[in-house]
């Protein structure tokens, strides 16, 4: 990550679009270098030390999937927002098998984007090495090396699961929300994404079935809470 501001390369070729997302931007902390296709995008990537990129999908000269997977080519784990005209699933899991962190669909608020876009960089390195290692129950969780241990056994976990498990563990003891969750995690509350929180949820319960004490309860019509011995 770098120091400072961060910078944001937005390929975008509806000039109006660009530079408003540009000037709303600025003045939410970022800095954003604006490309009007995808081949100047390109070289701009290629030129310049960017923190996080969003990409329109329908780029005049490169398409957002081809300078997605050019980008990936040179840093595989640059942080990606795909930006579509379109809510086709078959875009959708394009974008996501290309590993895009998340996407947003024309018309869009710009409160919104900014969700997204807090949601992703929260998770960037810089952000991670301040959680180092917590207790919860009997287990050690290593949140920069998405790791579980108990009794000499240590299971690697998944990067979403880890940011779950990590925002659990920031409210244990206390409910959580499940909007605010969704909102933290994935930019947005949408029955969906509500729908693979409850899955990666049934998979952390496995993962912490070890302690009995340690448990994830649901809490009818408002989310969850975390139970740990204090």
């Amino acid at each position: 990550m770098s120091k400072g501001r961060l910078k944001i390369l937005l390929a975008e070729d509806d000039l109006n679009l660009g530079v408003l997302l540009v000037d709303y931007l600025d003045t939410e902390g970022f800095d954003v270098k604006l490309c009007k296709d995808g081949e100047l995008a390109l070289k701009a990537f290629q030129s310049n030390l960017f923190d996080l990129c969003l990409l329109d999908i329908m780029l005049p000269k490169m398409d957002g999937f081809s300078l997605a997977k050019a980008i990936r080519t040179k840093d595989e784990k640059m942080p990606l927002i795909f930006i579509t005209a379109k809510s086709l699933k078959t875009d959708k899991l394009k974008g996501y098998g290309l590993g895009a962190d998340d996407y947003i669909t024309k018309p869009f608020d710009e409160e919104e984007l900014l969700w997204k876009i807090k949601a992703v960089i929260r998770r960037l390195p810089e952000q991670k090495s301040k959680t180092e290692i917590v207790s919860i129950g009997k287990y050690s969780f290593d949140f920069n090396n998405q790791s579980l241990t108990i009794g000499g056994k240590t299971k690697r976990i998944t990067e979403k699961e880890s940011d779950i498990l990590r925002y659990l563990s920031e409210h244990r003891n206390h409910v959580i929300k499940r909007e605010d969750m969704l909102k933290s995690l994935w930019g947005e509350n949408d029955y969906f994404l509500g729908r693979s929180l409850d899955v990666f949820i049934t998979k952390i319960r496995k993962y912490l079935k070890e302690d009995p004490d340690l448990s994830v309860e649901n809490v009818f019509a408002v989310g969850f809470i975390f139970n740990v011995p204090e």
